[in-house]
């Protein structure tokens, strides 16, 4: 028996059933297909799992330099099933919470598998959906006037470095550890490389980072990655950049040994566990797009500004068509394909305008250019730097490394960037997002007045001390 839509989305990820609800919002009969569980990597794998992780490293770390804060504690034990179950309570209710956004958007959810199929006797075009359903049952034939394609990403590994699961972890299997290593190796410094490292080390595992750029934190500002680099040898991480893994000497014997080239030599790196965390691919494999006319170039489904294929009918976001891999970015696009399947123009989605953001201790937070990405389109720069040191709440919280750096076109006065190192600043950035919308200038953002005490105080410190005006510098 086939059913008829006016959308199938591929995939219960954030993106998916985000943009499932808005089409629900503007009246489409929407049905969802998801092959594990709604919420997808971000819900179960991801986003939240790691977080809950990081909170309670956090407050592990907390609680060991109570003293420091006048409390005397004695003891201080790490039950990490205790943390893990925790994490598996947080997941648990938030799932529940997107079923029940599914049921009161009178959404349908398939759970198995969708493959789009080509022309058939359903639909002269492609797009019919074939659902292989995860109970056995026979396969569910749903025939949408629109599909959207938001199957993810996982993790990729090196050629030749092959997941195990036991000595060799992705970010999947290292969510579900039982217990954790003494040490542990991680290959690759980005944002989620880093994030495990400060967690693993705030819970008092012994970390090695080996990264092949120059500085970890490829991504972010110059002088964001710089600090955290500082930051993280604080805590005792071994961190070594510009070295390249060379997978071929991978040794598994109670451990894991591997080597990596670094200044022209040969460093050998031994550790209980490694964690690969060098990106991720799309999941492009195994939903029909050969029986379309859809392009995929360098992994990546290929769209226009409104999240189209080449199938005109058919839409895909998040992950699976590649630029910023982030939750809230693939929710976003959803929302402009939705909105654009139904006849609006909605705004579309500008990267620069998106906040990025690192739940590492500490954190990092950032929204538009860089210094260094400034000053490659050749504009005339200048830069507004405020530190923590200096801001009461920040000594209150007894998290005072850090800064909020402001970087500003001088020959037009436009906020071009905004990045952020240090305590809570996760939740800070979205009044620097807020001022990249409306094109604030740094003496507007100084002009609002920040409270005190709060650490919000280094955004107009910050703002101040592009013109040289700081007051507390």
């Amino acid at each position: 028996m086939a059913t008829e839509y006016d959308l199938v989305v591929l995939g219960g990820g954030t993106g998916g059933y985000v943009a499932a609800i808005r089409a629900s919002q503007l009246g489409l009969k929407v049905a969802v297909v998801e092959k594990n569980k709604l919420g997808g990597t971000c819900l179960h794998a991801g986003c939240i799992p790691s977080k809950a992780l990081l909170r309670s490293a956090e407050v592990f770390a907390t609680a060991k330099k109570s003293e420091e804060f006048g409390i005397e504690t004695s003891g201080v034990k790490l039950n990490f099933g205790k943390v893990q179950e925790r994490k598996a309570n947080i997941v648990e209710q938030l799932h529940k919470g997107v079923q029940h956004l599914m049921k009161q958007g009178k959404i349908d959810v398939y759970n198995g598998i969708g493959r789009i199929l080509g022309p058939s006797i359903f639909s002269p075009m492609p797009g019919t959906i074939s659902v292989e359903m995860n109970d056995g049952s026979e396969n569910e034939m749903l025939i949408p006037k629109n599909v959207l394609v938001a199957t993810g990403s996982r993790p990729k590994s090196l050629p030749g470095l092959n997941i195990d699961g036991e000595f060799v972890l992705s970010s999947d299997e290292a969510l579900k550890m039982e217990s954790l290593p003494k040490s542990m190796i991680i290959v690759g410094g980005g944002v989620i490389g880093i994030e495990w490292a400060s967690m693993l080390a705030d819970f008092g595992v012994e970390v090695t980072v080996i990264e092949y750029s120059p500085r970890v934190l490829p991504l972010e500002d110059q002088d964001i990655s710089k600090e955290m680099e500082r930051l993280l040898k604080k805590k005792g991480i071994k961190i070594v950049t510009g070295a390249k893994v060379m997978a071929e000497t991978l040794e598994i014997n109670e451990g894991v040994t591997i080597k990596a080239l670094h200044k022209e030599t040969e460093k050998a790196f031994t550790a209980e566990k490694m964690l690969v965390s060098v990106g991720r691919q799309a999941n492009v494999e195994g939903i029909g797009l050969e029986n379309t006319d859809i392009v995929v170039e360098k992994g990546f489904i290929q769209t226009n500004e409104y999240y189209q294929t080449k199938e005109s009918h058919i839409y895909a976001i998040g992950d699976v068509i590649g630029g910023l891999q982030l939750a809230h970015v693939a929710s976003r696009e959803g929302t402009i394909a939705v909105e654009h399947i139904v006849g609006k123009t909605p705004y579309t989605l500008d990267p620069s305008m998106v906040s990025k953001c690192v739940y590492s201790n500490p954190e990092v937070a950032s929204v538009g250019f860089t210094e260094g990405e400034a000053k490659e389109k050749g504009l005339n720069v200048k830069v507004g730097k405020f530190s923590f040191r200096a801001i009461g709440k920040a000594l209150v919280y007894g998290e005072h490394d850090g800064f909020v750096k402001l970087v500003v076109d001088k020959d037009t006065n436009d906020l071009l960037g905004v990045h952020m190192i240090g305590p809570h600043v996760t939740d800070m950035i979205s009044e620097a997002g807020l001022a990249r919308v409306l094109d604030a200038t740094p003496w507007e953002i100084s002009h609002t007045i920040h409270p005190h005490p709060s650490l919000s105080e280094a955004i107009g410190e910050a703002a101040l001390a592009v013109e040289g005006l700081a007051i507390h510098s």
